[in-house]
């Protein structure tokens, strides 16, 4: 090769510009290898990284596989349609029973029985009954009192309030059988001047008369007679005897006459007490 001396001129121009020309194409032959050089792994490196994936990719497979086979591997049952069904676990037993307890759970096992404090129409009339035996037993006359009416005589006002059913009175007198009743009636009416306060009832398949004729201090012989009373009798039972009572067929105000139905429509009756029409 001829030395950069001798050459001449334009032989030299050649040179420098192919040098010039050629320059790039180097650089960039040596950044290329630069760059692999840094990038590139090795053979062995190479194969260890690309034998990781197929490991993991193995490992998973396998996972599946022995899942997909426990699945298979377990018992199969046939049901009545024919349909074949997998087995439960003793922990889904378990679920499924405790789930079905929950269920038939009732409302009390969560919040206590409320006890209703009502009383049953039973006890409410045995509470009454036993009431009015206190009174009868007692002689207990209260709320009334006794004015005189002219043309009229004799006659018991309210000095209370009374509530339709509430006791007012007892019908005092001596309790007769028909035949003791008749006895004292045909005496009574040999003296035009003495009253009769005799009340006829029947009380099981018996007749009975409570005779008031005789002067005492109770109320209920001197309430007088009205077809449009407020009051009615009732009979009430103490150890299987009859009481005859007085009971408000309507609220009664204060300072009303209390009056009732004497029942009497016998014409005798009403020619000697004409009163009884009204």
């Amino acid at each position: 090769m001829l030395s950069f001396s001798k050459l001449r001129l334009r032989d030299r121009l050649i040179f420098c510009f192919s040098l010039i020309l050629d320059m790039p194409s180097k650089i960039k032959s040596e950044s290329y290898e630069q760059k692999s050089e840094v990038t590139c792994p090795s053979p062995e490196e190479t194969k260890q990284a690309s034998d990781q994936p197929k490991q993991k990719e193995t490992t998973k497979q396998s996972d599946v596989k022995s899942t997909v086979d426990a699945k298979d591997s377990a018992p199969k049952t046939k049901t009545k349609t024919g349909r074949k069904t997998r087995s439960v676990t003793h922990s889904q037993c378990l679920l499924r029973v405790e789930n079905k307890g929950l269920q038939n759970r009732k409302v009390t096992d969560y919040f206590p029985i409320r006890r209703s404090n009502r009383k049953t129409k039973t006890e409410i009339k045995s509470e009454e009954h036993k009431y009015i035996d206190d009174l009868i037993k007692n002689s207990t006359e209260e709320g009334m009192q006794v004015k005189h009416i002219e043309g009229k005589g004799r006659g018991v006002f309210a000095v209370k309030a009374f509530k339709k059913g509430d006791f007012v009175v007892e019908y005092h007198g001596d309790l007769l059988d028909l035949t003791e009743a008749k006895k004292r009636e045909a005496e009574y009416a040999k003296d035009p001047e003495t009253g009769c306060y005799m009340y006829y009832f029947q009380y099981q398949s018996k007749t009975y008369c409570v005779d008031a004729t005789k002067e005492t201090d109770r109320y209920g012989r001197l309430l007088n007679h009205s077809k449009n009373g407020n009051c009615q009798t009732r009979l009430h039972s103490i150890d299987g005897k009859p009481h005859l009572i007085l009971v408000a067929s309507r609220d009664i105000k204060s300072e009303e006459e209390l009056l009732y139905d004497y029942g009497d429509r016998s014409k005798d009756s009403i020619s000697a007490h004409p009163w009884l029409k009204y």
